[in-house]
């Protein structure tokens, strides 16, 4: 695997989760979510990669957001 890459995994689709797997796309989402602050905090971007970065920085905050409320550890993700 590349430096960059980024392992997608499969994903059954039961409908119901367990709480290893929702803890498990947590970290996933974390460090996906520093990878693109990262990118985003890296220095001179073109406008196309800077809007990448940051809309997929964003995605990914309220994707931890969600799934820590999801487990308990947050009052609400809206908030």
């Amino acid at each position: 695997m590349k430096k960059n890459e980024i392992k997608v995994r499969k994903v059954q689709k039961s409908g119901a989760r367990n709480l290893i797997e929702i803890k498990e796309m947590l970290e996933e989402a974390k460090v996906r979510k520093k990878i693109w602050k990262d990118f985003f905090h890296s220095g001179k971007l073109s406008t196309k990669k800077n809007a990448t970065a940051l809309r997929n920085y964003t995605a990914l905050r309220g994707v931890v957001k969600t799934l820590e409320w999801a487990l308990g550890e947050e009052e609400s993700p809206l908030s």
